[in-house]
């Protein structure tokens, strides 16, 4: 009996032990010293970068919106990279508003991104200063490049980024505000096409953006030197208004994140295919945007006007094109990293 006795003394001894020392682990990181920072964003909601077009103050609905809602939204989450040394630490997924960030003490270099996106990839991520974003490759049966060499893709989505170098991460006993300002990566263009003759007869409209750059890097925000066109379907026809789409782009090739002047030495072209409601296919339409996309490195307004369907092509054959029906062509989205 006294054995037995002796022996559940011992096993709730242990027990109790046992209960103390997991209640230290699970408390060790709010109770200890380490370093402890809480990660606060704000996102700055700007679509274009104004280097004296004044769009905001002009704006008076142009095609029916306004400026502001052309601003993006925030994105839905944010990733952290902490680079120590050149190495990665440590990497976590974070609210949109931000959230506790784990690392060791010392100095790093962090890079933030949202984490959301759909059709950017990510490649070089070794190293901070490598780490570039880009876009899908995409194919189009019907596009024929006026552009040599450049590789047409689809449009990117939404991307911030912000960079905090030699950030030093000590010791303490308190959580430390940490505030990011999530900046734009990639900024939009409003594209109005504008007929003189016509338009009554256009069912369907699409078109491409050559010259533009193919990715920015997340460090600097500065734009990849590589060239592509950017592929765009679903634009709208209205009749009283022309044919008008919004598209995406990282910008121009090889441009700072804050312009500071146009490059006078690049080439930009705009192209416009339609569809008649009687199911003919037009030759393109291409415009040389060169002036406009120069002025507006980063987001802003195109417009090409003085574009004619004539009467013979609108009213050539019998019966009529439904525009539900997909009569385009083949085209293939193919996820390839552009370096």
């Amino acid at each position: 009996m006294r054995t037995r006795g002796y022996l559940m003394i011992m096993a709730l001894a242990a027990l109790s032990l046992t209960g103390c020392r997991k209640d230290l682990c699970y408390n060790h990181d709010e109770h200890g010293l380490s370093s402890r920072h809480e990660v606060r964003a704000k996102w700055e909601a700007e679509w274009e970068r104004d280097l004296g077009k004044n769009w905001e103050g002009r704006w008076r609905g142009i095609l029916g919106f306004s400026y502001n809602s052309l601003r993006p939204e925030a994105g839905d989450g944010i990733r952290a990279r902490v680079f120590t040394d050149g190495v990665l630490e440590n990497e976590a997924n974070l609210e949109s508003t931000g959230g506790r960030l784990h690392m060791s003490p010392g100095v790093h270099d962090i890079l933030f991104y949202n984490n959301d996106t759909e059709y950017i990839t990510f490649h070089d991520e070794e190293s901070t200063a490598t780490a570039v974003a880009s876009t899908r490759g995409r194919a189009r049966s019907t596009y024929n490049s006026r552009n040599e060499g450049e590789v047409t893709v689809s449009a990117p989505d939404q991307l911030y980024g912000s960079f905090h170098p030699n950030f030093t991460a000590e010791r303490t006993d308190s959580i430390t505000a940490m505030p990011i300002n999530m900046r734009p990566l990639v900024y939009t263009y409003v594209i109005h096409y504008m007929f003189e003759h016509g338009l009554e007869y256009v069912a369907l409209a699409k078109g491409a953006l050559a010259g533009m750059a193919g990715g920015v890097y997340l460090q600097s925000g500065i734009t990849t030197d590589q060239v592509v066109t950017i592929l765009f379907d679903d634009c709208i026809v209205d009749q009283e208004l022309g044919v008008y789409t919004t598209i995406l782009s990282f910008g121009v090739p090889d441009e700072e994140p804050i312009p500071m002047a146009a490059r006078e030495s690049r080439s930009f072209k705009l192209e416009l295919e339609v569809r008649l409601t009687n199911g003919k296919m037009l030759p393109p339409f291409v415009f040389d945007v060169t002036d406009q996309v120069q002025a507006q490195p980063r987001g802003g307004v195109i417009v090409v006007d003085g574009i004619r369907v004539e009467d013979e092509d609108g009213l050539e054959g019998s019966g009529g094109f439904d525009p539900d029906v997909d009569g385009w062509g083949e085209y293939e989205d193919v996820e390839l990293p552009l370096k």
